[in-house]
């Protein structure tokens, strides 16, 4: 049911049983899946493709331009996977030409209130922003990932599966799978054991994740790379641990969040 207030572009493409509220507005170029409700006041344009079931709260913009001077008009894509709830003033903008030209948002997301997801940004399944979370241009955030009210995270950080940022952090370095940290320049203070135990990681595999994480940052007789180098290969026969491991030997823009020294 589309009410009679709506602006929708006969362009736009709209799935089966999909619900348009009043006064919301769908540009010429949106694609959206089926059995979506799109509440009243909601705004969506660029070229953006939102997935099936989702549900858009009233004053939520999405597909808008990038707050990049950079941009020039070029044909960037705001991609929104399936099972997304998205609250009241969110906001999430399309990619730019040094990003990809794309920013992508996976399945089963909840973004609270006041959520902002800019350009070129990558956010894995299962992510939760809690209200007032934000993310600069090309930050990725894997899978599982909950994100604190209230928090900033800085453009080219990469967060691991699994992580958790509680409220009102500054994050301005990567953050290792499974990673829990807190403060105003956030500060790794341990792993997120709870977040393990709901994704029903065996207890064997916690605690050789445990032992891994104290060889990495509890361990001051080597530098930080060498402690990555001469880890022992019986780390890379569990999987989570593989996975951290991996995350500390790619590529990256920024540095690693580490425990405070006291």
């Amino acid at each position: 049911m589309f009410d009679k207030t709506a602006i929708i572009h006969p362009k736009a493409k709209i799935g089966e049983n999909t619900s348009i509220g009043p006064y919301s507005i769908i540009g010429e170029k949106a694609c959206i899946g089926s059995d979506c409700i799109i509440h009243n006041h909601v705004n969506i344009n660029g070229i953006t493709k939102v997935g099936n079931n989702c549900k858009l709260f009233p004053f939520s913009s999405i597909g808008t331009i990038p707050q990049d001077l950079k941009f020039s008009g070029e044909n960037s894509k705001l991609i929104i996977g399936n099972n997304v709830t998205i609250r009241e003033h969110v906001t999430i903008n399309t990619g730019t030409l040094g990003g990809g030209l794309v920013t992508k948002v996976g399945n089963n997301c909840l973004l609270m209130v006041g959520t902002h997801i800019a350009h070129d940004c990558m956010v894995g399944n299962n992510v939760i922003f809690a209200n007032n979370a934000t993310l600069a241009g090309h930050v990725e955030i894997g899978n599982d990932v909950i994100i604190g009210g209230l928090s900033a995270i800085h453009q080219f950080v990469r967060v691991g599966d699994g992580a958790m940022i509680g409220g009102m952090s500054g994050v301005v370095a990567d953050i290792v799978p499974y990673g829990s940290v807190s403060g105003n320049r956030a500060k790794l203070i341990g792993l997120n054991l709870i977040g393990l135990k709901r994704r029903k990681i065996l207890k064997d595999e916690i605690n050789l994740l445990r032992e891994l994480y104290k060889i990495i940052f509890k361990t001051n007789k080597m530098t930080f790379r060498k402690r990555v180098e001469s880890i022992d290969k019986k780390f890379l026969e569990s999987k989570p641990c593989s996975k951290f491991i991996k995350f500390l030997t790619e590529n990256s823009n920024r540095s690693f969040c580490m425990p405070n020294e006291n």
